[in-house]
């Protein structure tokens, strides 16, 4: 009889805890760059948002999503938060309440663009007339 464990869901989506360490590592680091926390030219100079936090099943790692206000400069955030992710993460071990501090892996959140992109698409001539053909024949 096999063993799993209890955080072990392959197939289905994230467990209610890793959402709430994942929430929580996401408010302590909106929380540190609302304040200035982190003394980074790069990142003082930009509107951050962090709009998603994935922990992985054990909370060992979390995976930061990045979005600077604009789009621009992603790579030179991406470069000033890897510069940073010892600090940050020494940050969030003193904010949140967890046996172990996740190691921290950040990317950029690229669902607006994607978002963007398919919007572009919809507005397109081709695909309008084919919507409007297909509504007009129900």
């Amino acid at each position: 009889m096999p063993r799993h464990s209890r955080y072990d869901r392959a197939g289905s989506g994230p467990s209610q805890r890793q959402l709430r360490v994942g929430e929580l590592v996401r408010h302590a680091l909106s929380d540190m760059l609302a304040r200035g926390a982190v003394r980074d030219e790069v990142i003082e100079t930009h509107m951050i948002t962090v709009p998603e936090v994935r922990m992985t099943a054990d909370l060992q790692l979390a995976t930061v999503y990045l979005m600077p206000l604009g789009g621009r400069d992603t790579e030179q955030v991406l470069a000033a938060f890897n510069r940073n992710r010892r600090f940050l993460r020494g940050e969030i071990a003193r904010r949140i309440n967890l046996k172990f501090a996740p190691e921290l892996r950040f990317r950029i959140d690229d669902r607006f663009a994607e978002a963007e992109r398919i919007e572009k698409l919809l507005r397109t001539p081709r695909v309008r007339r084919d919507l409007e053909d297909k509504n007009s024949n129900q």
